[in-house]
């Protein structure tokens, strides 16, 4: 899937949204992309996990034994991607604030993990994910995504394939331009604020 494919499937399903938004990084945006809209339609799910599953390189498919995506954003991209990859997929949550498989989820000693994210920003809950998945015993062999926001920026110190990198503008909130300072800023997102 191309770049303008993926964003047909945000469109078609409303779920690229225009307006200001406070990403769950804290930053500032005028778009916001909404993965459980896109991801609400099975087929559609499907097809964009299948997707991602095809920018994996092949050594790193064929030695994925489980993949992990962090809650909530990521449950349903790696349930697919689980589907595509054909083999378990489980989820870390944050019940007391820190990343941990519960719900009677385990990884084996030495289970080669594949991280998945709905969207990528900074990093940061990929990064926390990535960490609980090791102190659980996965060795996290590679990360994805269906959207890195940070065109290609950001490090989450395992091979990272997004299916597409997007560079919508975000903003610190004292680098706000004029227009998004103007309005209101909504918080769309799963995770609490910093």
């Amino acid at each position: 899937m191309q770049e303008e494919e993926v964003l047909a499937e945000f469109r078609a399903s409303k779920a690229l949204l225009e307006g200001h938004f406070l990403l769950s990084s804290g930053r500032h945006s005028a778009y916001y992309l909404q993965c459980a809209r896109v991801l609400m339609n099975p087929a559609r799910a499907a097809r964009l996990a299948v997707a991602v599953a095809a920018k994996l390189p092949h050594d790193i498919r064929k030695a994925i034994t489980k993949v992990v995506s962090p809650a909530m954003g990521g449950v349903i991209i790696g349930q697919e991607m689980g589907r595509a990859l054909q083999v378990d997929a489980m989820f870390v949550e944050r019940p007391t604030g820190t990343f941990e498989l519960r719900r009677g989820f385990s990884l084996e000693p030495g289970d080669k993990v594949l991280m998945v994210e709905d969207v990528v920003t900074t990093g940061l809950s990929s990064r926390e994910a990535i960490k609980a998945i090791e102190e659980a015993g996965g060795e996290v062999i590679a990360a994805a995504s269906l959207i890195d926001r940070s065109a290609g920026a950001v490090d989450l110190g395992v091979p990272f394939f997004p299916l597409v990198a997007l560079n919508f503008p975000t903003y610190a909130p004292e680098e706000l331009p004029p227009e998004l300072a103007a309005t209101p800023a909504v918080k769309p997102g799963s995770r609490a604020q910093p």
